[in-house]
Parts: structure tokens; sequence; C-alpha cells
């Protein structure tokens, strides 16, 4: 431990904090309290966190028991307003003096080359620590992400939970202070059970130590957190499984216990016959379990839940825990009977009572608009319209049933089983949870041909109609994930390379919106929209500005050709002559922006007057008639590595011509032939933009 320096502990205890919110209060604690160090010029070493459900805590190594000596100066008024013309002191320079709790003669003098001034310079001593830790604790805490503070008996205190004790050590002293209704001390408490007594410390750094081998809390999460870990993946192997160790999970649970010890418990087979989505959603949502499954990834029927406490009777905590989820697995086993009464095509009357949105109509009209629109999709993409029809029809459908009117998030998942269950085609009833692919950003797409179909024609569907109506999103405000589909449309047509022309996909969008639609703008507006997400795409991938706007200038129909173009132009950067022909393409443009009236077509040999306008021209009709087979197989990455080769050309024809001739027949066919070359890259991208 450094001189002047000693470890600082600071603990709150609490009721039990919310779970779901305890990683992040922690880990603005430890912000916000460093923050606070730093602000007062207090070094300091490493600073660990601690949380748990009863406490937030954290221990700085090597932290300053003192603010450094430091030289303060403050300027006051210039020379000349500072005395008069006998040399006394002005009003000025005496009320300076006295803020500075000294005398006008204790002053001296600063020359600048803005002037002479009055100055008062003193060496300040730091404070100590002790003074200002209290402050700095407080602060922090106000800052926390608590959305509704709260009180308790009769204090006036305001916290996420109420307090029960505030350690704050520097060294071995404490750091006198009140917080939160809290007097400053050494005493901790550990577990609740296991060890309710206060726990005297007499060294910050023993903290965790202490904590664990006599209060029986392990404080530091991530250490509690991979501790539970792997006590579930031991409990599952021995019951010849694997664990699903949803991490979110993980950190709730984590964030539920002090002193985490496996419960293994079991449930009856026949709920097996469940959908096991529903299963695994009730004993993770409801009942923070680990569920359990077998090598080909079917549930088990075993759990693994952590219980937060070291019981000698195991056995009962167990039967707690099965009798408990008992009722919950009962719940969903009823809902998945009494829903097989029914067929999905059952409820397609009962979505006309559902609105979708007001101007767009009901949830069935929402059905029938993407049923058609899947059907359209389906035809161009090799796919079966008929399916896709049908699939439409039905990808509602089982938001009206008993299953995801319980489960929220069985949505398009209960459509799968439901459609299975009624002897639909295999693709349709895959497609039901294709319908909601991709779910967040990097989820699975769709992958047969009627679900991608489906998928697409909703996201469509929905940008276009609630654009139509004029409800785009605004700022941070985006209450129909608008963002979202755009993304999700966007990554089917890019990873599946779908050869379908954006903006004839919108305009059919519209088209079936009919008079809904109040916006006649609204296929551009939605366009550009879907743009500038794909550039937020691209952009994520590593991919340059400048290579999506060259690629972008030319307007690409699809996104699969955009797709092509793209990585073209990224391997054209790298070769050796792109530099000088994407500086040769922004000079060409900006001479061609500049004429006034219309270039000819063609190019006439017999105006030339120098060699390098034949060569150039020679050289363009042959790289011409090479690019032209290559274009028409799209095959954009040849066809800008044949460009390459005019480099020299083009390099001695700016070398060694005037394109702005004194005849004006010269003049334009110079322009003509440079129109033609911009032409040729411009089948491709808009190589002027490049910065190689």
């Amino acid at each position: 431990m450094a001189e002047n320096t000693a470890s600082l502990l600071f603990e709150l205890g609490t009721e039990e904090l919310p779970p779901r919110a305890l990683r992040n209060l922690s880990a603005t604690l430890q912000a916000e309290f460093v923050r606070g160090l730093d602000d007062a010029g207090l070094d300091h070493g490493e600073v660990t966190a601690y949380s748990t459900p009863r406490r937030l805590a954290l221990l700085v190594r090597e932290c300053a028991i003192a603010q450094p000596d430091r030289d303060v100066e403050r300027r006051g008024p210039a020379l000349q307003a500072a005395f008069d013309a006998d040399g006394k002191p002005t009003k000025a320079a005496e009320g300076f003096a006295r803020s500075c709790g000294t005398t006008v003669d204790q002053l001296q003098e600063q020359e600048t080359d803005k002037g002479t001034w009055l100055v008062f310079k003193v060496r300040q001593e730091g404070r100590p620590a002790a003074e200002l830790l209290p402050a700095i604790a407080e602060n922090a805490l106000n800052k926390l992400p608590i959305p509704k503070r709260m009180r308790w008996g009769s204090s006036e205190a305001q916290f996420v939970r109420p307090v029960h004790w505030l350690v704050f050590l520097l060294g071995d002293k404490v750091v006198p202070c009140t917080l939160l209704d809290a007097n400053s001390g050494n005493v901790t408490f550990g577990h609740r059970f296991h060890h309710p007594t206060g726990i005297t410390l007499y060294n910050p750094e023993d903290y965790a130590e202490v904590l664990e081998s006599l209060g029986k809390v392990i404080a530091h999460f991530d250490s509690r957190r991979a501790r539970i870990k792997q006590y579930v993946e031991e409990a599952a192997a021995a019951l010849s499984g694997k664990a699903d160790l949803d991490a979110d999970l993980l950190d709730e649970v984590t964030a539920l216990n002090e002193w985490p010890q496996p419960i293994t418990g079991g449930f009856e087979e026949r709920f097996l016959a469940v959908p096991q989505e529903a299963l695994v959603a009730t004993m993770k949502s409801n009942q923070k379990y680990f569920p359990v499954f077998d090598r080909d990834g079917k549930l088990m029927n075993h759990f693994i839940t952590i219980a937060n406490i070291d019981s000698s009777n195991p056995a009962l905590i167990r039967e707690g825990n099965e009798r408990v989820v008992r009722p919950r697995l009962a719940d969903a086993m009823f809902f998945w009977e009494q829903d097989g009464k029914r067929r999905l095509a059952d409820h397609i009357e009962r979505l006309d009572q559902v609105v979708f949105q007001k101007g767009l109509g009901s949830m069935r009209d929402k059905s029938d608009r993407v049923a058609a629109l899947a059907e359209l999709i389906a035809d161009h993409i090799g796919g079966d319209r008929v399916l896709a029809r049908r699939a439409g029809e039905l990808s509602r459908c089982d938001l009206m049933t008993e299953m995801v009117f319980e489960f929220p998030e069985m949505q398009g998942i209960m459509g799968r089983y439901q459609a299975f269950r009624d002897g639909e085609p295999a693709e349709l009833a895959q497609a039901m949870d294709e319908f909601y692919m991709p779910r967040f950003s990097g989820d699975d797409l769709p992958q047969t041909r009627t679900g991608i179909a489906i998928a697409l024609a909703e996201r469509i569907d929905t940008l276009v109609g609630v654009f139509g109506i004029g409800m785009k999103p605004t700022g941070d405000k985006d209450p129909f994930a608008l963002r979202r589909a755009a993304l999700g449309a966007l990554r089917i047509l890019r990873e599946h390379a779908l050869a379908l022309d954006l903006r004839w996909l919108l305009a059919a969008a519209a088209d079936h919106l009919g008079r809904a639609i109040k916006d006649a703008d609204t296929v551009q507006t939605v366009y550009e929209f879907m743009l500038e997400r794909l550039k937020g795409l691209y952009l994520e991938d590593g991919t340059p500005l400048e290579v999506f706007e060259a690629v972008a200038a030319v307007h690409p129909a699809t996104i699969a050709d955009f797709e092509h173009r793209v990585r073209a132009v990224s391997d054209f950067r790298k070769l050796p002559e792109a530099e000088a022909l994407a500086a040769a393409n922004k000079r060409i443009a900006n001479i061609l922006k500049k004429v006034d009236g219309a270039i000819p077509e063609t190019v006439d040999a017999g105006l030339f007057e120098l060699t390098a306008e034949k060569e150039l021209a020679d050289r363009i009709l042959a790289v011409e008639q090479r690019v032209a087979p290559l274009m028409a197989d799209a095959n954009y990455g040849a066809s800008l590595q044949a460009l390459s080769h005019l480099r020299e050309p083009v390099d001695r024809f700016f070398d060694d011509v005037m394109v702005m001739a004194e005849k004006p027949e010269v003049r334009d066919n110079r322009l003509a032939m440079l129109q033609s070359l911009a032409r040729q890259f411009l089948q491709v991208a808009d190589i002027s933009v490049l910065q190689v």
C-alpha cells in the first residue's frame, strides 16, 4: 500500500433490491463514486463493486487519505482599474482583496499580452478524504437509476428499498456521516438466516472473505453467478441432460441469492405432451427455474432451482418447488387441450373483432393484405403462391388461442404446433413461426419460401400502412417498431439474395392498402426510410460509408443487387488503379456538372486533335465491348476490373488535353467522350465519391 493511502469500503445494507435492476444499480454506483473521487482529486487504485440482494458495496484500493496541496490563483481587476490617479486602491481592488480574505497590499501583479492585472496566489492545503467522502457517496446514491423512490417508517429518506445499515471505512477508521438516515459504522450483516447478527469489519480488504466465511454471503456478483452456473451444469449432468443457462435468467437468479444452493426437482411426464416452449416459459419467467433438456434437445421432466439457504432438509425445498410449479404446468396443459378443440382457421372470423390500427382496419383486414402480398412475393421467389396465401390468412390466428393469451411469447410457436395438429402442410406449419422472424437484432431468419413470403409481406405492409396514415417514427418514438420492421425486411431481402424490386414491393403493398394511404409520397418516403436502415446495416458490418454512397447513387432495384455492387466496389478500392480513377471520375463529374446545354450522345473521331483523345476513345470502346457481357451477367467485380485498365489513357488525356477547347465542336466532342467514360463506371457505382 502506497504511503498516504488506505483502502476504502462503502456498503449500503437494504431490504431485498429489485433483482433485474441490481447489476445496473451496482455499475452506476461504481461509475458515479469513482467520478466523485476523480473530481475531488483523490487518487486511487483498483475499484471492485459488490452487490447482493441486500447490499451495494464498493472496495477502493489505495485511496488517497487527503487531497494534494495545490496552488490557487485568482485574477482580479486590471491594474488601471485597481488604482486611481493618486495610486490609491479603488473599490474594485478592495472588494477583490476582501473576497480573497486578504488586503490589497498582499496582492501581486501579473503581466499578460492583454495588460497587467492584480492576482491573488495562495498555496491551498488539500482537504482530508474523510471530509469529502460523505458528499461523494451521497451524490453517487442520488444518481442511481431509480424510477420511483420510496420512504419507510417515519423517515424522510428516499431510496429504492428501505436502508438498514451503512459501512464506511477508510483504512481502519470509520468515515463519520449519515446517509439515507443510516449512521456510518464498521458493522455489516451476513445472510438473513445463516448469520443475521452483526459482523465487525476492521480491514476493508477483508470484506468479501469475511462475509463469505462468516456471514454466508458471496458478495461479488460475477463470482456468485459463476458458482450458480457451475452448480446448474453439474446438476444437469447428473441427470444426463443439459440446462438452459439463459443469460438473463442467470443474472436474475444471481440477484435473488446471497448463498446459492442447487435443488433438483421434477414433474409428471404427462406434462411433456404440452409444447415444450410453453413449459419452459412458465418455469423460467414465473418460477426462475432452469429447464433441463436431453441430448436431442427435448425437454426432460426435471428442473433445477437455486435456493438461498443451505437447508438441513433439501428434500423439503424440492417438494415445495414441485408443488408450486405443478398448477402452472397443469394450466399450460389445459390451454393446450382447449385450443386443440378448434383449428387455426376457426379463428379467422374472430380477427374481425380486433382492430389492428385505426385507419388500417382489423386484424382480419391486415391478414388478408399480407396474404395477397405474400402470394405475389412467392410468385417471384419460387414459392408456392397458394400455400403463401393460406399461410398469410392463418398467420395471426394463434393470437386468438388460450395459450398465446396466457403466454404471449408463444405467438408463432403456438401457430406452428397448432398447424401441425390441424394437419396443415409442414411448410405452412413452419411458416407460422417464421412469420415473426427475425424477432430481434441478430435473430434467425425464415428459411422456407412460404415463411419468407409472409414474414416479408407482414413487414412491408406495416411500413407502408403506418407511414401512409401519417404515423411515421419521430425522434426516439417508434410505437409500431417500424425501424425493427424495416431492418427485418432488409435482412430477409439481403441475406436470402431475393431478386425483388424494393420499389415494386412497396408499391404493391400500397395498392393493397388502397384508400387507407393518405400521403401520395408514401412509397418514396418508405423507400428512403429503408435505405437509411440499409446504410446502418452496412456500417455495422464495417462497410465504409463512401462505398455505400457510391452504390446508392445508382439506385439498384433490388437489395441483392445492391449487395453484389457493394462487394465489387469494396474489392475495387483495393486495386492500385482505384485512387487515380476515383479522382478522375470526380473531376469528370465536376466538369459535366458545369456544362450548359446538351452534350452529344456520340463521339466523332474526326474531331480529334490530339493522340491522347484517340487513344482514350479506342480504349473506352474496347473496354465497353468487354464490359457489356459482364454487366449482362451482373458480374460487377469483373466489370470494374476491366474498367481499371483505363487508368493510363485517362491520366494521359487529362495531362495532354484541354477539355474546354475554344472550338465548340471540339469541346462538345471531348465532353461526349468524358460522359461516355462516366457512364461506363456508373453502370456499377459512382466511384467519384470514393476517398481511396
